[in-house]
């Protein structure tokens, strides 16, 4: 069953924090990398490219768990458990640019690698938990 992330989460997304996506390996461990994330009608976007470990385990395995932290008070964050919604390419170097915008101040995305195929993942909420707000 589905949540909409809204209020205070959706203003921490909103804002240039970055997101810890936990993912499970192959062996049960649990793999955790920093992003850079949007929310949009609701639910947390994720873009990357293909051929990285976090969005190869949601393949296997759509649950998640995000973790996004205020970066002007360490102590506020928050948690998202949800699980891969959607997964398309369409729109997904636009949307690196949106998020360069957000997060470097560039209009276009930088780091971009020749061949490089972005991809967007939207994941749909389970459980929202806002802490030290």
């Amino acid at each position: 069953m589905s949540t909409a992330i809204e209020g205070r989460a959706s203003e921490l997304l909103k804002a240039p924090n970055f997101c810890n996506v936990a993912t499970l390996r192959p062996d049960g461990s649990v793999h955790s990398a920093p992003v850079w994330v949007d929310v949009q009608d609701g639910m947390a976007v994720l873009n990357t490219a293909e051929g990285r470990a976090w969005p190869e385990n949601l393949q296997r395995d759509p649950r998640v768990t995000l973790t996004v932290q205020n970066m002007e008070n360490p102590y506020e964050y928050v948690t998202i458990r949800g699980q891969v919604a959607e997964r398309t390419a369409e729109g997904a170097d636009e949307h690196i640019d949106r998020l360069a915008m957000k997060y470097l101040g560039q209009e276009r995305y930088p780091h971009r690698q020749p061949g490089e195929r972005r991809v967007i993942i939207r994941v749909a909420p389970e459980r929202i938990h806002v802490y030290g707000s």
